[in-house]
C-alpha cells in the first residue's frame, strides 16, 4: 500500500483512453462518455495536476462518418478515416472540457517525431509550453500521414513515450478491463486481478489474453511494452478499467484499483531512454554468451570479439538492438561501425581491427556509455 500512497502526490500525469472507451460500435464517439471522462480530468486539473491526455478514436469516428462497416484495410482508406475523425474527436473534447473553463490543444505525432533527436527536443518543448500556459494537451498518432515505417502503432506505447518526454509522475492507461488477471477472466473463473507487478519479466508477459477489438489496436501486450517503457523512465503505470466512475479521482486517493506497475530504482537517464524505446532500431548484432555476460552482469563495453552475427544495413551512430544467439533481444546501444564494416571485424580482437579494415578505428562496438540493457541483470 506504501507505493500506491505514492500515487496521491503526482502532480503531473499521462492519461491513455482507448477507442472502445469513447465510442459505440457503429455510431461513432460518444458524446456522453467524452463528457463524463473530461469531468474526470478536470477534477484533477482543479487539484492543481498537470495531465496529458493521450486519445485513441480518429479511425473510430472516422469509419462512423464515413458509413463503413467495417474498418479499413488499406493505408490510403485508414489515413481518410483518420483525417475524417480527428477533427470530429477534438470538437468532442473541445465542446467537454470547455464546460470546466479548460483549453485543450491537439498534438499529432509519428515515430519519426520521437526518434530523430531534434524533434524528440521540439515535442517535448511544445507539450511542456502548452502545459505550462496551461492547456491540456491531447495527443495521438498522426495516421492521416503516418505509414508503417514511421508508425509508433499504438496509443499504449505512444502514451508511455510522452511519460517521458514530459518527465510525468504517473501514467494511466485507461481500458474496458480493470487490471491484469492470472487467467483469462472471461473463460477461467478462478482468475484474480494482479495488483503490483515489481517487473515486467517473461511470466508476466505470458498473461496476455486479450482479444482485438473491431475499431482497437491495442491489447494487454502493448500496455506491458507500455509499462517497461514507463519503468525505465522512472515512471509508475496503472492499467484500471475506463468503465468505473470516478476511477482516476480513486486511483489519485490511493485506492487499490486495477494493476500497479512499479518503476524500476536507477531511473535511466533521457539520452539512455531516448536510445531505449524512443528510436526503432536499425539492424540486429548477436553476441556470444562472453559477451551478454559482460555487458549484462559487469557494464562492459561490447568488442568485436562478442559479435557473432550482423543482420540488417545500418551507419554508425545509428542505433542497433543487441540480441543471444536464440533472438532474444536484451539490449540496444549506438554503434560505432556500419554494417560492412561490423561484417568484416566481427570475432575479431580489438588489436587485429586496423589490420582488418585498413585504418585505425574505435575498440568498442558500442561503448557502455551507449549501452541500455532491456533484460538480464540490471535491465529493465
Amino acid at each position: 500500500m506504501g507505493a500506491r500512497r505514492g500515487l496521491t502526490r503526482a502532480r503531473r500525469l499521462v492519461l491513455k483512453v482507448g477507442s472502445g472507451l469513447i465510442t459505440s460500435p457503429g455510431e461513432g464517439l460518444d458524446a456522453k462518455r467524452i463528457k463524463a471522462l473530461a469531468g474526470d480530468i478536470a477534477a484533477l486539473v482543479a487539484e492543481h495536476r498537470e495531465v496529458a491526455l493521450v486519445s485513441s478514436g480518429a479511425i473510430a469516428a472516422g469509419i462512423a462518418r464515413l458509413g463503413l462497416t467495417s474498418r479499413p484495410r488499406s493505408i490510403p482508406e485508414k489515413q481518410a478515416a483518420a483525417a475524417v475523425g480527428q477533427s470530429a474527436l477534438m470538437w468532442h473534447y473541445e465542446q467537454a472540457f470547455k464546460r470546466h473553463g479548460i483549453k485543450v490543444g491537439q498534438v499529432l505525432l509519428t515515430s519519426q517525431d520521437i526518434s530523430d533527436r531534434g524533434r524528440y527536443l521540439n515535442a517535448r518543448n511544445t507539450l511542456l509550453a502548452l502545459l505550462d500556459f496551461g492547456v491540456l494537451p491531447i495527443v495521438n498518432e498522426n495516421d492521416t500521414v503516418a505509414v508503417d515505417e514511421i508508425k509508433v502503432g499504438d496509443n499504449d506505447n505512444l502514451a508511455a513515450l510522452v511519460a517521458h518526454l514530459i518527465d510525468a509522475d504517473l501514467l494511466v492507461l485507461l481500458t474496458d478491463v480493470d487490471g491484469l488477471y492470472t487467467g483469462d477472466p472471461r473463460r477461467d473463473p478462478s482468475a484474480r486481478r494482479i495488483e503490483t507487478v515489481e517487473a515486467v519479466t517473461d511470466e508476466i508477459r505470458k498473461l496476455c489474453f486479450d482479444e482485438v477489438g473491431r475499431v482497437s489496436v491495442g491489447g494487454m501486450a502493448t500496455k506491458l511494452e507500455a509499462a517497461q517503457k514507463a519503468g525505465a523512465s522512472g515512471i509508475p503505470m496503472v492499467i484500471a478499467s475506463g468503465r468505473e466512475p470516478g476511477t482516476l479521482g480513486r486511483l489519485l486517493k490511493g485506492e487499490p484499483l486495477g494493476t500497479h506497475f512499479l518503476p524500476r530504482d536507477d531511473r535511466l537517464a533521457a539520452r539512455k531512454r531516448w536510445i531505449a524505446f524512443a528510436v526503432p532500431p536499425q539492424g540486429r548484432l548477436t553476441v556470444d554468451a562472453g559477451a551478454r555476460k559482460a555487458l549484462t552482469e559487469r557494464g562492459k563495453s561490447l568488442l568485436p570479439s562478442g559479435v557473432v552475427g550482423v543482420q540488417g544495413e545500418f551507419s554508425a551512430g545509428e542505433v542497433v538492438a543487441l540480441a543471444e544467439p536464440d533472438g532474444q533481444e536484451f539490449a540496444r546501444g549506438l554503434v560505432n561501425y556500419d554494417a560492412g564494416e561490423l561484417r568484416k571485424i566481427r570475432g575479431a580482437k580489438t588489436s587485429e581491427i586496423e589490420k582488418v579494415l585498413g585504418y585505425k578505428g574505435l575498440a568498442e562496438v558500442i561503448h557502455r556509455d551507449n549501452l541500455v540493457v532491456l533484460s538480464g541483470p540490471g535491465g529493465c
